[in-house]
C-alpha cells in the first residue's frame, strides 16, 4: 500500500516505513504528524474527498537537518556589479509509520453477503 501526500506545497509518494525530507514542520523530535493525503492506493484505490476524509497517514519526526548551501551570484558585466548571497533551506526528515484507509477492509463478510 502506497499514499501520496501534500506538506510544504510538494507532494510524495510515501509507503510505511518510508524516510523523507520535507520543508521545516513546526514539530519536535519524535512526534507524530499527521499528513494529509491526496490518493491511497493498495488493495483498492482511495481519491474521493469522502473515503480521504477516513484515511490517516502518520509520520514520526526524527530530525530537523539544512539541506546544501545554494549560492546566488548576480554580475553585470563593465559595471563593476557583482554581489554573492548563500541560502540553506530549514528541512524536516520523516519517517513514515501508519497508513490506513479508516474503513473496513475490502472483502469482509457484510459485503459479500450484499454482493457489493
Amino acid at each position: 500500500m502506497y499514499a501520496i501526500v501534500k506538506t510544504g506545497g510538494k507532494q510524495y509518494r510515501v509507503e510505511e516505513g518510508d524516510t523523507l525530507l520535507v520543508e521545516r514542520l513546526r514539530a519536535d523530535e519524535g512526534a507524530t504528524v499527521q499528513l494529509e493525503p491526496l490518493l491511497l492506493a493498495g488493495d483498492s484505490t482511495v481519491f474521493d474527498r469522502a473515503g480521504l476524509g477516513k484515511a490517516k497517514v502518520s509520520a514520526r519526526v526524527v530530525g530537523h537537518e539544512r539541506g546544501d548551501k545554494i549560492r546566488v551570484f548576480k554580475f553585470k558585466p563593465k559595471r563593476g556589479y557583482k554581489r554573492t548571497k548563500g541560502h540553506r533551506q530549514e528541512l524536516t526528515r520523516l519517517e513514515i509509520t501508519e497508513l490506513s484507509s479508516g474503513g473496513s477492509a475490502p472483502g469482509t463478510p457484510r459485503e459479500q453477503e450484499d454482493g457489493t
